[in-house]
């Protein structure tokens, strides 16, 4: 581990403990029936009225942070000594990481709403629009199977590309060595 994936690891490290300390609360009003709604970030030992800890979004943060670390960490390191290539793969491998990256902190802060006179026990889950996680969010409650969904497929997208942009190793075949393989075998099988 080299020192700029140790400056990863503490700031990792460092985030985590605020997302433990600063945990999301959702305010539960016996004017709108019960139903919880987002109400913001606050002290872990401090007495909240009528606010539960919203835990799926509490999963969700440390999830996108340690999946960020390991990107972190993936392009900080130090390459093999028989490999000249840069860390993380090649620049579009790199751009890829990076985009991910940049997505994951974007759906935590635009998480989807929903408001609260829309909500039902439907299995699907109505949708407002998406709108900044620190505003004033009040009326409305996050729609934590649709930010799940948006995180899933981010980090399936990225994969996919992560893999698709990879150089090719020199043990390899490409297309046009494959059929020239093929029409070898089949020449000799015919003799």
């Amino acid at each position: 581990m080299n020192n700029a994936q140790r400056i990863a690891l503490i700031l990792a490290v460092a985030n985590l403990a605020l997302l433990l300390i600063f945990p999301p609360y959702d305010y539960v009003s016996l004017q709108y029936g019960n139903i919880a709604t987002f109400d913001g970030f606050y002290l872990v030992f401090g007495v909240h009225q009528n606010r539960v800890m919203n835990a799926s979004f509490l999963a969700l943060e440390i999830i996108v942070v340690l999946i960020n670390t390991c990107i972190a960490l993936l392009l900080l390191r130090q390459p093999p000594l028989r490999q000249v290539g840069r860390p993380g793969g090649n620049s579009r491998q790199r751009a890829v990481l990076a985009l991910v990256a940049i997505n994951l902190v974007l759906v935590l802060l635009f998480p989807p709403f929903e408001y609260f006179s829309a909500i039902t026990k439907a299995a699907l889950p109505t949708f407002e629009g998406f709108y900044f996680v620190f505003g004033d969010n009040s009326l409305r409650q996050m729609v934590t199977p649709i930010l799940y969904l948006e995180v899933a497929l981010i980090l399936i997208n990225g994969a996919l590309l992560w893999l698709l942009l990879r150089d090719k190793t020199p043990e390899e075949v490409s297309a046009e060595q494959a059929r020239a393989l093929a029409q070898r075998v089949r020449a000799t099988q015919k003799k």
